[in-house]
């Protein structure tokens, strides 16, 4: 194999090692999941919203019923000393008088709690269904954020494996050359040559002028032009 095929090899290796980078970057299963992400977290933001609704009216619900059943545990409290007791006309009074007292504190706290519920179910039901709703795109998460971690890992195996194949095809440059294409390949990214086609560099894309296509052509071999634009080291 001649130094130029030697330099395509190189090229092409390089130009491997770049595309299946380039994927691993940009999968099908990325764009989805940053779609994904954004439409999680409008659901957040709902769902703070309406757990900021809901918060102090669950809360206060929550008091209320405490209120009730202390209420009516007093008031049963009560109706068992009257059924059991034996005391006095006056502690019969006192004991009487206090239930009524209870039982009309129950009644109000009874109201205020049925007011609470009333209140505090759109708002349960509110933020259950945005939870309901965010459910499958959260599931959905999990599974591409796991293909996604699957298929770099391949991507990243399959890159070692270039880049390895790679240094044999280094070594096969001389060391000028080498050094060339590698301050080019430093300086642009992906690879330090291109082919001409049509005219143009295969790199930068820019046509070479009629005077650079003759000088290209007219090079001895062995030899590399740089293309005027890029810096490329061009290939027939």
């Amino acid at each position: 194999m001649d130094e130029t095929e030697q330099l395509r090899a190189l090229m092409e290796a390089d130009r491997w090692i770049d595309r299946v980078s380039s994927q691993r970057e940009h999968l099908a299963e990325m764009a989805e999941l940053a779609t994904l992400e954004v439409e999680l977290r409008r659901f957040a933001k709902d769902l703070q919203e309406a757990k900021a609704a809901q918060t102090p009216v669950r809360d206060a619900y929550e008091v209320a019923q405490h209120d009730t059943e202390r209420l009516s545990n007093r008031a049963r409290d009560l109706e068992k000393r009257l059924t059991s007791l034996t005391a006095n006309a006056r502690e019969l009074a006192a004991i009487h008088t206090e239930l009524e007292h209870v039982r009309q504190l129950l009644s109000g706290a009874e109201d205020v709690e049925l007011g609470l519920l009333i209140d505090v179910e759109p708002l349960d039901d509110a933020v259950s269904l945005i939870k309901a709703q965010a459910q499958p795109g959260l599931v959905r998460r999990g599974e591409l954020q796991a293909t996604i971690a699957g298929l770099q890992t391949t991507l990243n195996e399959e890159i070692a494996s270039l880049s390895a194949a790679r240094v044999s095809r280094a070594d096969a440059l001389s060391p000028e050359l080498l050094a060339r294409y590698q301050a080019v390949m430093s300086r642009l990214g992906v690879t330090g040559a291109a082919q001409v086609e049509a005219g143009r560099c295969d790199g930068c894309r820019m046509a070479l002028s009629p005077l650079d296509v003759d000088r290209w052509k007219a090079q001895a071999p062995g030899t590399f032009m740089a293309c005027p634009e890029c810096g490329r080291l061009l290939l027939p």
